[in-house]
């Protein structure tokens, strides 16, 4: 089977838990054949290239989304009819992104002028230097300015304009790529297309769908849009400019929500989000990402010692490290002997994880609360691969219990890890924590430390309750969150997908309308290059032919 994969800022460039869920499906799915579409969000990640690739990979082809857009090229008579006509599909589109997005029709809206747009990209190459032009400023002006505009776009200055300009430009890119020829690219010849992100990624997916009907399957790990939406306010976007950015994204998730003939959420957190966009329940599926790296064995508690918390992850405030600092307060009150463990693993803020260590050393005055080496604080702060902690499982097997304290999470993957370590966990209950430990662990309200306390407290002073608890974490997380588990869902929606799909390809035809045979290139299925078009293919499109199919296009 032969796979398109499109990802936004991932595989095969990133090297995070981004990228790495999508080498592990490629890796283990070794009887089809991927083709990769990355569409780059920054210079600095391509620049550090690409992971290395199985076999199964044949071709990685890659459009930067940052950068100048491509130049317009030479301007005949027939491209300046095109780019005038692209000009008012922009206008409409924009039209669409400043109006009410509650408004009757307006998906449907969003739809026909995004493919109209895309029509005339897939002729035209300059396009994307036509939306970057003082024409598309204008015309954005004209229609934030226009009555029926929502009055927080109408707010736009010029330089927000310019800047939308700007940013509308990158997300649209995708319709110009040079992926969309019906011989000459291996999406045109692709059973399935995987959008294993959100994003901009559904946009080439989408085309694909329209150009060629291949099936298209979203995948989401995360709630795409919300992070996306976070993302434009991080980087310090006006209002204006993200409101009309983040109708962009609702349409285009909603759009490919409803053409998708499977969505894959990682968790019900995620799938909420979902259907809220328009996604079918009847099409949506869960499928929980697999752990990465050997099955740990499970951690005997140590016998004796003091009661100990071990905390694992990257410092960052929505890990929310300050509160768990306040809880061990509380801890400390009831088991004065109590120890807090905070366990470094991948980059974080530097300046919060500071912050935490001067707050340690205010709640525990008489203790030097920055030491690495346990019994000299009851806080200590360290590093995953010091002599304390040189792998996970160590990290661990180093508690009695395992703490989380997130006020934003997303799919808890040391939850994960510590649940294959066999360790009983008290958590705050935020993105889908609960849905992963179900009821082999305690759960409580985010940002509150007393709860935290009480449930910590609870649990080191039974030890027969955290062995109980731990044995059914092990099995629950051997059972639902393994890679193994993870790829035989895929395989099966794959097979699925591409039986169930009807036959894309009618017959090349000549001007006359009679049947060119062999006209499109034999499907292969077996392992190999994927089959180009032979070259008595290319020659059936004589010129006159060729001719007549670019002119009924446009």
């Amino acid at each position: 089977m032969r796979i398109a994969l499109l990802a936004e800022g991932g595989y095969p460039y990133a090297r995070g838990e981004g990228g790495a869920w999508v080498d592990r499906l490629v890796r283990g799915l070794t009887g089809h054949e991927f083709a990769v579409y990355a569409l780059g969000r920054s210079e600095r990640a391509e620049a550090a290239g690409m992971v290395a690739l199985p076999p199964q990979v044949r071709d990685v082809r890659a459009l930067p989304l940052w950068g100048p857009a491509p130049g317009a090229g030479a301007v005949s008579g027939k491209a300046r009819r095109r780019r005038a006509q692209a000009l008012e599909q922009y206008r409409d589109l924009v039209g669409v992104l400043a109006g009410d997005a509650g408004a009757n029709g307006v998906a449907d809206r969003f739809a026909s002028v995004l493919y109209g747009l895309a029509e005339l990209a897939r002729e035209d190459g300059g396009i994307p230097a036509l939306l970057r032009s003082e024409h598309a400023v204008r015309v954005l002006e004209e229609v934030c300015r226009a009555p029926g505009a929502r009055p927080l776009v109408a707010q736009a200055g010029v330089g927000d304009l310019l800047l939308a300009a700007d940013q509308v430009e990158r997300v649209l890119r995708p319709l110009s790529a040079p992926w969309y020829d019906e011989f000459g690219d291996a999406l045109a010849t692709a059973d399935l297309c995987h959008a294993v992100t959100g994003g901009t990624a559904l946009l080439p997916a989408l085309l694909a769908k329209r150009f060629f009907g291949t099936p298209l399957l979203v995948t989401e790990y995360g709630v795409r849009l919300r992070e996306t939406l976070l993302l434009h306010r991080a980087a310090g976007l006006s209002a204006p400019v993200r409101a009309l950015l983040a109708a962009f994204h609702r349409h285009l998730a909603g759009e490919a929500y409803r053409r998708a003939a499977l969505v894959t959420p990682g968790n019900a957190h995620a799938r909420r989000w979902q259907e809220h966009c328009g996604a079918d329940r009847e099409r949506v599926r869960t499928v929980y990402p697999g752990y990465q790296g050997p099955l740990p064995e499970p951690a005997a508690e140590a016998e004796g010692g003091d009661p100990t918390l071990v905390w694992v992850g990257r410092a960052d405030r929505g890990k929310d490290l300050i509160g768990l600092l306040h809880a061990f307060g509380e801890v400390r009150k009831e088991e004065p002997g109590a120890r807090l463990r905070v366990v470094r693993a991948g980059e974080g803020d530097p300046a919060y994880l500071e912050q935490c260590r001067s707050l340690a050393a205010q709640l525990f005055p008489d203790e030097a609360a920055d030491a690495v080496t346990a019994g000299e604080s009851p806080v200590t702060f360290e590093e995953l691969g010091s002599p304390g902690a040189p792998a996970l499982p160590d990290a661990y097997a180093a508690g009695d219990v395992v703490v989380l304290s997130s006020v934003v999470e997303g799919f808890p993957v040391t939850l994960v890890e510590a649940m294959l370590c066999g360790r009983a966990t008290v958590s705050t209950e935020a993105g889908a924590v609960r849905e992963v430990i179900g009821g082999t662990g305690l759960v409580v309200p985010p940002r509150n430390p007393k709860a935290l306390a009480e449930a910590c407290v609870a649990l080191l002073r039974d030890p027969e309750r955290r062995q109980r608890l731990g044995a059914a974490a092990r099995e629950r997380a051997l059972e639902l969150f393994t890679v193994e588990r993870n790829l035989a869902a895929f395989r099966e929606i794959y097979l699925d997908l591409v039986a169930h799909a009807p036959g894309r390809h009618a017959p090349l035809r000549d001007p006359d309308g009679t049947p060119v045979p062999f006209g499109r290139p034999a499907e292969s299925r077996v392992p190999g290059r994927w089959t180009a078009a032979p070259a008595w293919a290319l020659a059936a499109r004589e010129p006159a032919y060729a001719g007549a199919e670019r002119r009924e296009r446009a």
